[in-house]
């Protein structure tokens, strides 16, 4: 079986056209979000793919016209062995008409080993990698008993959590595989979660009475909403510091759990005091910290901030966090993703690297965030693994190396192979 196994492997190489044709199908659905709402046509792509070769769909709406695909594929021993779950977002980062871009991103070019188009590398060049090692070893007739689930989720690039929405609906296995940019690198990450802090008094008064309310003698109990917004920013200015200094995990560089105030809105127009004011944060936190905790604790300090003033500790500040989109709700959450590399799949996929590469992966942090902190929200034992780099995400002319899209599916199959024949219970 290994002999098989291997001879399939060695087989992607005179399948590299298919690949790039593949890909070039799915850089042609236009399914940048935001703004979203426009990836029907490539799930109904990824839909007839995946029944041609043997899986069950269930497709659902997480919003109009953009859905989440989830292919299943069984056996009747598949309880006795391990699953697992591929999975990657169909959206792509959002074009702004000033790009300047040498080809047209939606018709992906192939020069000197690189492919370029929008998403080649954000990463529709994983889910065509995912697809080209199904069907190669479909084709094959290669036996994978444990269950295996393919996820094209959508909304990733805006915080709508596809992921989150295809777990609560009941997809889980006991491996899963993010294949989002990573360089090649085995990864866990950090979490962000977005919150609006807002300051608002219950009384309104005409900017004429600033002089009452800011000189001696005035008598007049009022304060700007922005002002003290100035208390805190800078309170969370305190915060961050003190988690820079506190505050570590291994491999992620010093002062990385921020607290940025990103955007801030409020008053009515110059002739009011200011009675309102919203503050847009982005908190980043560590890969072994719960979004929950860190809000908490975000909470409590601002708390005891206004509790020292005189005029916020009668007007406390109102939190909301998170969201499950910055198009819809202006918020979003990505949880953390604590890997475990000393877990039997994570020692299986490092293995398959090594056989298909020759190298030894690195195993470390994303800089970035992505689905997988979904998975380990969800105690659902995950990795980070993709191919490109991150300074291709997002950018004009964004492209990807062919022959790592060539590497990235060999190494699919062969941890597909392994991890797919390993009986549950079975030891290390």
């Amino acid at each position: 079986m290994k002999k098989e196994i291997q001879a399939v492997i060695d087989d992607v190489d005179n399948h590299k056209d298919q690949l790039l044709t593949l890909l070039s199908q799915l850089v042609a659905f236009p399914t940048p979000a935001p703004p979203g709402r426009n990836t029907d046509n490539a799930q109904s792509f990824v839909v007839n793919y995946l029944k041609q070769l043997g899986f069950d769909i269930d497709q659902w709406d997480l919003y109009p016209h953009d859905s989440i695909v989830v292919g299943t594929k069984t056996n009747a021993n598949s309880e006795r062995y391990q699953s697992l779950i591929l999975n990657g977002h169909m959206d792509v980062a959002s074009i702004q008409p000033d790009e300047k871009w040498h080809s047209d991103p939606f018709k992906m070019l192939v020069k000197a080993g690189r492919a370029y188009g929008r998403g080649v590398a954000d990463m529709k060049g994983a889910l065509a990698a995912m697809l080209m090692a199904f069907q190669l070893l479909h084709d094959a007739q290669v036996a994978l008993p444990g269950e295996l689930k393919f996820e094209s989720v959508i909304g990733e690039e805006s915080g709508e959590a596809g992921t989150r929405a295809a777990i609560e609906r009941g997809h889980h296995a006991d491996f899963a595989i993010v294949g989002d940019i990573s360089d090649f690198h085995i990864q866990g990450q950090g979490g962000v979660i977005t919150g609006w802090i807002t300051i608002k008094s219950d009384q309104t008064f005409h900017d004429a009475t600033r002089r009452q309310m800011m000189n001696a003698g005035g008598h007049l109990r009022v304060a700007s909403a922005i002002e003290k917004m100035m208390k805190v920013i800078s309170g969370l200015n305190d915060l961050e510091r003190d988690w820079a200094v506190n505050k570590s995990y291994p491999g992620v560089a010093p002062g990385s759990d921020t607290i940025n105030p990103a955007v801030i809105e409020g008053g009515r127009n110059a002739a009011f005091i200011a009675d309102e004011c919203r503050l847009w944060v982005t908190v980043h936190f560590y890969p072994n910290e719960d979004y929950h905790a860190v809000i908490k604790e975000v909470e409590t300090h601002i708390n005891n901030v206004a509790m020292a003033d005189p005029w916020l500790k009668d007007h406390l500040p109102i939190y909301k966090w998170g969201g499950k989109s910055m198009v819809e709700e202006r918020g979003e959450v990505f949880p953390a993703l604590d890997l475990d590399s000393s877990s039997r799949p994570v020692k299986l996929l490092d293995t398959a690297h090594y056989q298909v590469t020759g190298q030894k992966p690195i195993v470390d942090v994303s800089p970035s965030v992505t689905d997988g902190g979904w998975f380990g929200n969800a105690n659902i034992p995950a990795a980070i693994y993709g191919p490109g780099t991150i300074d291709e995400a997002h950018s004009v002319d964004e492209s990807i190396q062919v022959d790592d899209l060539i590497e990235y599916t060999k190494v699919l199959m062969q941890f597909m192979f392994e991890w797919l024949n390993t009986k549950r219970g079975e030891s290390d």
